[in-house]
């Protein structure tokens, strides 16, 4: 078994994967509502074949290190993103095939994420308790999910 290397969730480190969905990613911040609130604006954009968007919450239960890394999903229909909702620590891996060494970073407090349509992603890995996510995907017709089971397994021995 290989050890993956937690990195830190940045915008340019995870451009190949998707989106960083966090306030400080943003590219454009402007006033609304009477200038009472600021808007992030347009930090990720759904892609979709078919279908349409859906809004929904997930409750993942903590894990704890190690974690043992053996199969990726992907989502070949429609972008997927995650967004903690109670400033759930979690780590986010990715690779750019079953056969690529993956990538693991940390997501720390308020920082989600948005995977690319079709990017290899494990499922969420949720490091501390009360870990409620927003999930914005592709509902409607069609397969669109696929797991692999990786031939080589990968640990997550500390952050």
């Amino acid at each position: 078994m290989h050890e993956l290397k937690v990195e830190p969730l940045t915008a340019e480190a995870f451009a190949e994967f998707g989106a960083v969905i966090a306030a400080e990613a943003a590219c454009k911040v402007f006033a609304i509502n009477q200038g009472t609130t600021q808007r992030y604006h347009a930090l990720a954009r759904v892609d979709l074949v078919g279908g349409h968007a859906a809004i929904s919450i997930a409750r993942a239960q903590p894990f704890a290190l190690p974690q043992t890394i053996s199969m990726l999903e992907r989502h070949p229909l429609g972008s997927q993103a995650f967004i903690p909702l109670n400033g759930t620590r979690w780590v986010v891996v990715v690779a750019a095939s079953p056969e690529a060494t993956p990538r693991a970073f940390l997501a720390d407090r308020g920082q989600g994420v948005q995977y690319h349509r079709g990017t290899w992603h494990h499922p969420l890995i949720a490091l501390d308790p009360g870990g409620d996510f927003l999930i914005v995907d592709r509902i409607g017709d069609g397969d669109n999910c696929e797991e692999v089971r990786l031939e080589q397994r990968w640990v997550i021995a500390s952050l």
